[in-house]
């Protein structure tokens, strides 16, 4: 049985990850033109620090994750110029009311700051739908630390057990299993996610509401 379905955001709501990483890969060439995208591939789903010390390493110049990724940010804000209706996955409303038909509380819990998350959520018409937002940016230990999951859960006040997430990555798989969730995982072979923690994996998020019945069974 569960209570509650609680949503990751980049990589499941919208498809932003490829695009965050060709914006990433475009700074890292122009450091060190032999960097590929697969170099990369560990920035996505990745805490701050673990993200920039993946393209540190790629580059390998020798400037530290803080100082590389200072500069990324003066030259642009990505964020600004990303079209989130474009990305947006459109099977989402229609899941999302679903879900909210059968009782279920819903909630988000993404690692990225709470403007953007806001951005995403009113751009797309989806706000409403979930009554707990949280942002990892609001915590000491991003995923795969399961902080973010205890707080979700402690603010809809339900049982970690009573949660089902929906994740793509590594570490928010992780996340959420550290937290004692049960985890549907959205398939992306671009990335090699390790998702071999999820109790569920799926080809398409509209299999979502048929998991969500089954827990309820």
């Amino acid at each position: 049985m569960i209570q509650a379905v609680i949503f990751d955001m980049d990589g499941v709501l919208i498809d932003s990850e490829i695009e965050y990483l060709r914006r990433d890969l475009a700074f890292a060439k122009k450091k060190n033109p032999a960097v590929t995208l697969q170099d990369l591939f560990g920035m996505v789903g990745s805490s701050r620090e673990d993200a920039w010390s993946c393209m540190a390493q790629a580059i390998g110049n020798g400037q530290t994750w803080q100082e590389l990724r200072s500069e990324f940010l003066a030259d642009k804000d990505i964020f600004s110029e990303m079209d989130y209706q474009k990305i947006f996955r459109p099977e989402i409303p229609a899941i999302l009311e679903d879900i909210r038909s059968l009782g279920l509380m819903l909630a988000l819990a993404s690692s990225t700051q709470m403007e953007i998350i806001e951005r995403v959520l009113n751009e797309n018409h989806i706000r409403s739908y979930f009554s707990v937002v949280i942002t990892g940016a609001q915590f000491k230990r991003s995923k795969p630390d399961p902080e973010i999951y205890h707080h979700t859960a402690s603010c809809l006040k339900v049982p970690e057990s009573q949660c089902l997430v929906i994740e793509d990555s590594t570490f928010g798989i992780t996340a959420a299993y550290r937290a004692g969730m049960k985890i549907a995982a959205l398939i992306d072979e671009r990335f090699h996610f390790d998702q071999s923690l999820a109790d569920y994996r799926m080809e398409h998020l509209s299999e979502i509401p048929g998991i969500v019945r089954r827990l309820l069974a």
